[in-house]
């Protein structure tokens, strides 16, 4: 099957503030949350329907963060339960499609993440920056298991936060090469608008994610 060549500019958007202007800045597809100084959470019903009147509107994709709070990625039944209610809610509002990150004792909380992943139903899934906690040996594992379980692309920054995207990039194409196709493997973080055509020819990529994807 032929691929898609088309790059797509991932805007990450802290609720419904700058969407209009990412947009027409050339973002083609918008992951939306709230508290990004906490790495994301999940937005409000208010902002997510307000948000998809406007890029249905405008034929741009939204995915939506399912992230109860900041901080690690190990959740508890009560977090799991509310995990679980904001999935209905997109699949109510028809989202394109959500993104959430669940760990266990240094694995995927494999459960929570198929109990999820059925709550979904036809949604497309991005498992997030959750991916970079795993060791580089379960990380290899991980992709084969998300594979396995229809998840759709990995968000990741390839390496350390301390680290630029670009200083990331060896790992990143380990993980492309590993992935094999397979997956969609989604840089992100320190990504910008100035580097990001840098990133796309080095990983030979066509997607790219992060809050400066776009200039406006």
């Amino acid at each position: 099957m032929k691929k898609n060549c088309k790059r797509i500019k991932e805007f990450c958007a802290e609720n419904f503030e700058h969407i209009p202007q990412a947009i027409n800045a050339g973002a083609s597809r918008i992951e939306l949350c709230d508290n990004l100084a906490e790495g994301g959470t999940t937005p409000s019903y208010g902002v997510i329907k307000q948000t998809l009147m406007y890029t249905k509107e405008k034929k741009v994709p939204t995915m939506v963060m399912i992230r109860p709070r900041g901080g690690n990625f190990e959740y508890d039944e009560a977090e799991a339960a509310i995990m679980k209610a904001d999935v209905e809610i997109c699949k109510a509002l028809h989202v394109e499609g959500i993104v959430f990150g669940c760990l266990k004792d240094g694995w995927l909380d494999e459960k929570l993440i198929k109990e999820l992943l059925n709550q979904a139903e036809n949604l497309l899934v991005t498992f997030h920056m959750a991916f970079d906690e795993l060791s580089v040996e379960n990380q290899s594992k991980a992709i084969d298991w998300l594979v396995d379980h229809g998840v759709e692309r990995i968000l990741t920054h390839g390496g350390s936060a301390q680290n630029t995207i670009i200083e990331n990039i060896p790992h990143l194409k380990e993980l492309i090469s590993y992935a094999d196709g397979r997956i969609i493997i989604l840089p992100g973080a320190g990504i910008r608008s100035d580097n990001v055509d840098q990133v796309f020819e080095q990983l030979n990529l066509s997607e790219a994610h992060g809050t400066r994807t776009v200039s406006f």
